[in-house]
């Protein structure tokens, strides 16, 4: 999952007479699949140590499934109305209240993504309680290069400065491709892994024990509902196309090439690290490698996505501030105007992403808890209400019942995984009070 735009966002051309620049297929689907594969990716090879690889494989295609029929209910019923924007279709479909749980919805997914970023930036330098990270592989362990140290020094040198741009600029390309060369040098590696015969053994299907119960694998799912989520995105990428058809095309065309990813990264981490694959993938790539080039690939691996990661703070900051302003300040000055709310606003979204990150260290909770929460919501509940309240009269049966379905499953699969991580977490602390 990428940067968000604002919900509100005016997107047509101001006049008719200015000269449209319309933006091509493979275009779109480049910008699609941008969007979708954002940190995300980092813990999808988790799913299958959860799953499995089979019952792995068959949720991220019927994920992708999914989120291109509840893509179809948005675009059909935009292009029916007069909406432009997330928000617009919502409001249209439930007044401003539904523009209002978008808005909250974007700005947790926004939230959470910022933590997560953190998280990866954390694990990278300065590991995890399992493992040490680049930073104290090179200058030993000390108080300095700890991970709560590491991430103030991270967040007031390098985070603080690049999101204090009034206008960001178009950072998505070159972030493009770094994510690619970060995909391509995994898969380089486990080429190779599999070739020396070094991979490790995996699961076909679940495995439960007294660890493990039924109710655990449903945990997974929000995970690969959250790396899909770029409903936030259709509107923009939608207009710049022009043509619904196009735009349909394009989105099942980047679905495809995201759920090849998915599938190839999930099966190869789990070939190169089997059981002791971690929620966070680049965690397993800061263990020492038996050859010097093993290891120089680990640092580039990790290196380049944390370059990605920072990368793209600033602009899922921009967009969360933006949205933050418009939701508690709505009449107030543009904030790039108004420099003490503008401060006080980056201040207070550094400071809350710094502390969870430091006291929630694992991307698998967030991950979760987005997936179950604002993500579910933005990729299926809220298309699937969209098409059953059918304001404009286009939605068949068909799609009433697909809606129907889509919501009752959705939500009874985020209940149980919350319900399952509330009861474990319980459990856990009650087990070290015993």
């Amino acid at each position: 999952m990428s940067p968000a735009a604002g919900v509100e966002v005016p997107l047509l051309p101001k006049s008719k007479a200015e000269p449209e620049k319309r933006a091509s297929i493979p275009g779109a689907v480049f910008n699609v699949a941008t969007s979708i594969m954002g940190a995300g990716i980092m813990s999808i090879p988790a799913t299958f140590k959860v799953l499995g690889a089979i019952p792995a494989f068959a949720m991220i295609l019927l994920v992708a499934w999914l989120v291109d029929i509840s893509v179809e209910f948005m675009l059909r019923h935009t292009h029916s109305g007069e909406a432009t924007t997330y928000g617009g279709l919502m409001r249209e479909a439930f007044g401003p209240a539904g523009s209002l749980a978008v808005q909250i919805c974007v700005l947790l997914t926004n939230l959470g993504s910022l933590i997560i970023y953190l998280i990866i930036i954390g694990d990278v330098l300065s590991g995890d309680e399992s493992t040490v990270g680049s930073m104290q592989e090179w200058l030993g362990v000390h108080w300095w290069d700890s991970r709560a140290v590491t991430l103030l020094f991270i967040v007031i040198f390098v985070m603080f400065p690049l999101v204090m741009f009034r206008r960001i600029g178009e950072f998505h390309n070159f972030n493009s491709i770094l994510a690619v060369v970060f995909v391509g040098i995994s898969l380089v590696m486990a080429i190779y892994a599999l070739i020396e015969g070094k991979t490790k053994d995996v699961r076909l299907l679940p495995s439960l024990d007294n660890q493990t119960s039924f109710f655990d694998l449903f945990t997974a799912v929000p995970v690969i509902v959250a790396a899909y989520t770029f409903h936030f995105n259709v509107h923009p990428i939608s207009i710049e196309l022009g043509k619904h058809s196009n735009m349909t095309s394009a989105v099942r065309i980047a679905l495809g090439i995201c759920a090849t990813i998915y599938s190839a990264v999930g099966i190869l981490g789990y070939l190169l690290f089997g059981e002791s694959i971690m929620p966070d993938l680049l965690v397993n790539f800061n263990r020492s490698s038996d050859t010097a080039i093993g290891a120089l690939l680990n640092d580039v691996i990790r290196f380049t996505y944390v370059i990605h990661l920072v990368l793209v703070f600033p602009l899922l900051n921009f967009a969360l501030r933006t949205n933050i302003d418009e939701f508690l300040f709505p009449d107030k000055a543009p904030l790039e105007k108004d420099t003490p709310r503008f401060v006080t606003l980056t201040v207070t979204i550094l400071a809350f992403t710094y502390i969870a990150s430091i006291t929630f260290p694992n991307i698998w909770y967030f991950f979760q808890f987005m997936g179950s929460t604002s993500s579910v919501s933005l990729a299926f509940i809220f298309p699937a209400a969209i098409a059953l309240r059918d304001v404009h009269g286009i939605s068949t049966k068909r799609d009433k019942v697909i809606g129907a379905t889509m919501i009752i499953l959705a939500v009874i699969t985020s209940t149980i995984a919350i319900s399952t991580n509330i009861y474990s977490l319980t459990g856990n602390k009650a087990k070290s009070l015993a």
